[in-house]
Protein backbone atom coordinates (compact mmCIF):
# COMPACT_ATOMS: atom_id res chain seq x y z
CA UNK A 1 0.00 0.00 0.00
CA UNK A 2 1.10 3.11 -0.99
CA UNK A 3 0.11 6.30 0.71
CA UNK A 4 0.54 10.04 -0.42
CA UNK A 5 0.24 12.90 1.68
CA UNK A 6 -0.83 16.48 1.02
CA UNK A 7 -1.45 19.60 2.47
CA UNK A 8 -3.83 20.46 -0.49
CA UNK A 9 -7.91 20.72 0.27
CA UNK A 10 -8.81 18.33 -1.93
CA UNK A 11 -11.03 16.59 0.13
CA UNK A 12 -14.88 16.62 -0.81
CA UNK A 13 -17.76 17.05 2.21
CA UNK A 14 -18.51 12.99 1.50
CA UNK A 15 -15.23 11.73 1.93
CA UNK A 16 -14.28 14.01 5.11
CA UNK A 17 -17.69 12.83 6.59
CA UNK A 18 -16.99 8.97 5.48
CA UNK A 19 -13.38 9.77 7.61
CA UNK A 20 -15.33 11.14 10.65
CA UNK A 21 -17.80 8.12 10.62
CA UNK A 22 -15.03 5.81 10.08
CA UNK A 23 -13.61 6.52 13.89
CA UNK A 24 -17.51 7.13 15.18
CA UNK A 25 -16.60 11.33 16.03
CA UNK A 26 -19.73 13.53 16.42
CA UNK A 27 -18.44 15.98 13.96
CA UNK A 28 -19.86 13.41 11.13
CA UNK A 29 -23.13 14.62 12.40
CA UNK A 30 -22.47 18.23 10.92
CA UNK A 31 -21.22 17.63 7.69
CA UNK A 32 -21.32 20.89 6.15
CA UNK A 33 -20.20 22.57 9.22
CA UNK A 34 -17.24 20.08 8.95
CA UNK A 35 -16.14 20.31 5.58
CA UNK A 36 -16.30 24.56 6.26
CA UNK A 37 -14.30 24.12 9.47
CA UNK A 38 -11.52 21.84 6.87
CA UNK A 39 -11.39 24.14 4.28
CA UNK A 40 -10.47 27.29 6.41
CA UNK A 41 -8.57 25.51 8.61
CA UNK A 42 -4.26 27.05 8.72
CA UNK A 43 -3.13 23.69 7.87
CA UNK A 44 -4.87 20.07 7.01
CA UNK A 45 -2.78 17.20 6.21
CA UNK A 46 -4.06 14.10 4.52
CA UNK A 47 -3.25 10.65 3.73
CA UNK A 48 -4.83 9.17 0.29
CA UNK A 49 -4.43 5.48 -0.33
CA UNK A 50 -5.42 6.28 -4.29
CA UNK A 51 -8.73 8.23 -4.36
CA UNK A 52 -9.46 7.11 -0.81
CA UNK A 53 -9.19 9.65 2.66
CA UNK A 54 -7.69 7.42 5.01
CA UNK A 55 -6.75 10.08 7.52
CA UNK A 56 -5.87 13.56 7.92
CA UNK A 57 -4.45 16.18 10.95
CA UNK A 58 -5.73 19.71 11.23
CA UNK A 59 -3.87 22.78 12.52
CA UNK A 60 -4.82 25.78 14.03
CA UNK A 61 -1.98 28.28 14.18
CA UNK A 62 -1.21 32.19 15.22
CA UNK A 63 1.51 32.72 12.49
CA UNK A 64 4.22 32.60 15.26
CA UNK A 65 4.12 31.42 18.60
CA UNK A 66 1.37 28.68 18.88
CA UNK A 67 0.06 25.97 16.34
CA UNK A 68 -2.66 23.55 18.03
CA UNK A 69 -2.46 20.25 16.35
CA UNK A 70 -6.60 18.86 16.47
CA UNK A 71 -8.28 16.16 14.54
CA UNK A 72 -6.08 13.53 13.82
CA UNK A 73 -7.72 10.52 12.66
CA UNK A 74 -7.64 7.72 10.66
CA UNK A 75 -9.77 5.57 8.93
CA UNK A 76 -9.86 1.71 11.35
CA UNK A 77 -8.97 0.06 8.17
CA UNK A 78 -5.66 2.02 7.99
CA UNK A 79 -4.25 1.20 11.84
CA UNK A 80 -1.63 -0.39 12.05
CA UNK A 81 0.35 1.25 9.34
CA UNK A 82 2.18 4.41 10.91
CA UNK A 83 -0.02 6.88 8.77
CA UNK A 84 -1.15 8.84 12.35
CA UNK A 85 2.70 8.67 13.66
CA UNK A 86 3.66 10.34 10.25
CA UNK A 87 0.64 12.96 10.12
CA UNK A 88 1.86 14.04 13.65
CA UNK A 89 5.26 14.40 12.11
CA UNK A 90 4.53 16.34 9.25
CA UNK A 91 2.76 18.60 11.08
CA UNK A 92 6.03 18.64 13.91
CA UNK A 93 8.41 19.56 10.82
CA UNK A 94 6.28 22.22 9.49
CA UNK A 95 6.29 23.99 12.63
CA UNK A 96 9.10 23.38 14.09
CA UNK A 97 9.93 27.31 14.65
CA UNK A 98 7.06 28.05 16.71
CA UNK A 99 7.37 28.48 20.20
CA UNK A 100 4.35 25.74 21.10
CA UNK A 101 3.49 23.00 19.16
CA UNK A 102 0.18 21.74 21.19
CA UNK A 103 -1.94 18.63 21.28
CA UNK A 104 -5.14 18.28 23.56
CA UNK A 105 -6.17 14.59 23.15
CA UNK A 106 -9.94 14.43 23.47
CA UNK A 107 -9.89 11.33 25.35
CA UNK A 108 -7.41 10.37 27.80
CA UNK A 109 -6.36 6.53 26.50
CA UNK A 110 -4.66 8.34 23.08
CA UNK A 111 -2.12 10.60 25.70
CA UNK A 112 0.87 7.48 25.21
CA UNK A 113 0.48 8.32 21.15
CA UNK A 114 1.30 11.69 21.67
CA UNK A 115 3.94 11.47 23.83
CA UNK A 116 5.52 8.68 21.84
CA UNK A 117 6.04 11.47 19.34
CA UNK A 118 7.43 13.60 21.46
CA UNK A 119 4.50 15.69 23.45
CA UNK A 120 4.48 15.77 27.59
CA UNK A 121 1.51 16.64 29.56
CA UNK A 122 1.77 19.42 30.70
CA UNK A 123 2.16 20.64 34.38
CA UNK A 124 -1.18 21.76 35.90
CA UNK A 125 -3.26 21.85 32.78
CA UNK A 126 -6.60 20.71 32.59
CA UNK A 127 -9.35 20.49 28.93
CA UNK A 128 -12.08 22.81 28.83
CA UNK A 129 -14.38 22.99 26.31
CA UNK A 130 -18.36 24.87 25.26
CA UNK A 131 -20.21 22.48 23.10
CA UNK A 132 -22.76 24.74 20.98
CA UNK A 133 -24.77 21.54 19.18
CA UNK A 134 -27.79 24.32 18.23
Amino acid sequence: MTIAYTEEKRFTQDQVQALFRSVGWESANYPERLFKALRHSDTVISAWDGDRLAGLVRVLDDTEMVAYMHWVLVDPAYHGHGIGGHLVELVKAKYHDYLFLEVMPEESKNAPFYQKHGFHLMEDGRAMQIVNRG
